[in-house]
Parts: structure tokens; C-alpha cells; sequence
């Protein structure tokens, strides 16, 4: 498969990628924190996301979200994230968070464990070498040809 080369769908899948927990805490952190590009912290109070899921329980560190947080904002130096760069965050995680709870992996798993199959009894089509007939052990039996 190809990688995305537009910034936004290498963001997209970077945010597919995170645990379900990080994407909730993360969420919740850039609803609540004033979020920056281009670094982990401004040091006047501004967070990336990922340090804002941290601060909000969802301890894991990716280092693809980070690349792909950049490049999404172009920018290689500390900055404010604009409104239009948070908004879409935003909608990024709340879609991706939409299509788990549709296509949720595990619980498929768990309820396909728990279903009961029918027992498979398995029968031979022919006997065994040992409970063949004479007339079968011979090699050159003739048989009538139909068509």
C-alpha cells in the first residue's frame, strides 16, 4: 500500500493509529489547552496534542503524530496552532473515534469466541487401504465407460 503524500491524510492516519484512550485524552486536552506547533511546548503554557492527551491520561508517545502534526501546519519553528489547525484536529479525532465504535475489532474478536459451532463429524469418502475389497486392490479393473 502507498503512503499518503498530502499532509493531511499522513495526519488522518497518524491519528488512526493511536490508541482509542490517547485519541479521547487528546480530545479533551486540545479542548481545554492552548495547543502550538513546530515543538512539545512553547514554555508560556502552549502544549502539542500529544503532551495535552499526556496531561489528560493518554500516555503514549508516537512519534509518527508528531512528524505529521508538523508538516500538516508547515512550519519548522514554535508557533500558536491556529483556530483552522485545532478545528481540524478536532474533527480528525472525533471521526476517527466514530469509525471504531463502528467497526470496534475487539469486540467482533470476543463476540466470535463466544459463539457456539456445531461439533464437525468427519467421514472418510473411500475405506481405508487395509478395508478395500479385493476387487478394489486390483489395478486394471475394468469399467464401462458412460456417456
Amino acid at each position: 500500500m502507498r503512503k499518503a503524500r498530502d499532509p493531511i491524510s499522513r495526519l488522518r492516519t497518524a491519528i488512526d493509529c493511536l490508541p482509542a484512550r490517547t485519541r479521547e485524552a487528546m480530545l479533551d486536552g486540545i479542548r481545554s489547552s492552548p495547543i502550538v506547533v513546530g515543538a512539545y511546548t512553547d514554555g508560556r503554557g502552549g502544549v502539542c496534542p500529544m503532551l495535552a492527551a499526556h496531561r489528560h491520561g493518554g500516555r503514549t508517545s508516537f512519534v509518527s503524530f508528531y512528524r505529521a502534526w508538523d508538516a500538516f501546519a508547515r512550519t519548522r519553528t514554535v508557533r500558536p496552532a491556529t483556530e483552522r489547525e485545532v478545528r481540524t484536529l478536532e474533527h480528525l479525532l472525533e471521526l476517527s473515534l466514530a469509525a471504531e465504535e463502528l467497526t470496534d475489532l475487539a469486540a467482533a474478536i470476543e463476540e466470535y469466541r463466544r459463539r457456539r459451532f456445531p461439533e464437525i463429524i468427519a467421514r472418510r469418502l473411500k475405506p481405508a487401504q487395509d478395508e478395500c475389497t479385493p476387487a478394489l486392490r486390483r489395478r486394471n479393473v475394468s469399467s464401462p465407460i458412460v456417456s
